[in-house]
């Protein structure tokens, strides 16, 4: 296993790695809507989704990926009323044929979140 990371996202808050690659399989740990600057969360739920898939692409550009590698797609919400704007945001960031995905609503995400986004991605 490699473990793959890229600075234009936050670092891990755990005792994990950004993205773990393995045989060809990325497998990517989840992104929150944090500002890899500063630390903080984005403010409200579209603000911090569009950060989480800008993260999402940044780890993936750091594996030699792009979101047309991506397979499947976990999302965890904090209120499955934004899962509207939340389709929203992922077909601005992913084409036809569009990966699997579920989406969960959660009692908590780290850092009081409101949407963390994990992927799974092949070359």
């Amino acid at each position: 296993m490699k473990s793959i990371m890229t600075h234009s996202a936050p670092a891990a808050i755990g005792p994990y790695s950004q993205a773990a690659l393995k045989n060809n399989t990325l497998f990517v740990s989840g992104q929150l809507g944090i500002d890899p600057n500063t630390g903080n969360m984005a403010e409200g739920f579209e603000a911090q989704a569009n950060l989480a898939f800008q993260h999402l692409k940044s780890i993936l550009e750091a594996a030699g990926m792009g979101m047309s590698h991506v397979m499947k797609v976990t999302v965890f919400l904090k209120d499955m009323n934004d899962f509207a704007l939340l389709n929203e945001i992922y077909a601005r960031n992913f084409s036809a044929p569009y990966p699997a995905r579920e989406a969960i609503q959660v009692a908590r995400l780290p850092k009081d979140g409101l949407v963390e986004i994990s992927i799974i991605a092949m070359r």
